[in-house]
C-alpha cells in the first residue's frame, strides 16, 4: 500500500497531539535573552540523526518517501522523520505545520514536539525553529538560525 504524504502528515500530527498536546507555545523564541550555541546543521539516516542525540527511534513509517520513528530523551519524547526529496519535507511541514507544536527542520529531516524538547535538540542537531500553527491563532512564527 502507498502512502499520500497527506496521510502521513496526518499520522504525524496525530503522534505529534499525543506527544506535545493542543497547540504550540506561541513563544518561538530563546527566554532571558542569551543566544545558545548552535552547531552546523546534521545530515545522516534517521538512525543517524537519532544516534546524534542518543536515542534509538521506535520506527512508525518506513516508506520511500519518508522514514519517521518516535525517540526519547531527557527532554521528552519528539517525532524524527526523514525525507527522500526537499519539496516532500516542505509538503509535509506545511500539512503538519496546521496542528501546532514545534519544530527543527534540517535538510532533509525534521524533528516534532513541544519547544523545549525541540530547542534541546538543537544544541546537537542544528536546524531552524519554527512554529506550528497554534489552535485558534492565525499564524504560525519561524526563526533562523
Amino acid at each position: 500500500m502507498r502512502l499520500t504524504r497527506e496521510k502521513l502528515a496526518a499520522g504525524a500530527a496525530v503522534a505529534l497531539l499525543a506527544l506535545t498536546g493542543c497547540g504550540g507555545s506561541g513563544d518561538g523564541g530563546t527566554k532571558g535573552g542569551t543566544a545558545e550555541r548552535v552547531p552546523a546543521t546534521a545530515t545522516g539516516s534517521l538512525e543517524d540523526l537519532a544516534a546524534e542525540v542518543r536515542c534509538r527511534p521506535d520506527i512508525q513509517t518506513d516508506a520511500d518517501e519518508i522514514r519517521q520513528g518516535v525517540c526519547k530523551v531527557d527532554a521528552g519524547k519528539f517525532i524524527l522523520a526523514t525525507f527522500a526529496t526537499d519539496r516532500g519535507q516542505r509538503e509535509w511541514l506545511n500539512g503538519a505545520k496546521d496542528y501546532g507544536g514545534s519544530y527543527l527542520v534540517g535538510a532533509k529531516w525534521v524533528a516534532v514536539g513541544d519547544q523545549k524538547t525541540v530547542t534541546s535538540l538543537r544544541g546537537r542537531l542544528g536546524g531552524t525553529l519554527e512554529e506550528g500553527t497554534s489552535h485558534g491563532a492565525h499564524a504560525g512564527h519561524e526563526q533562523s538560525g
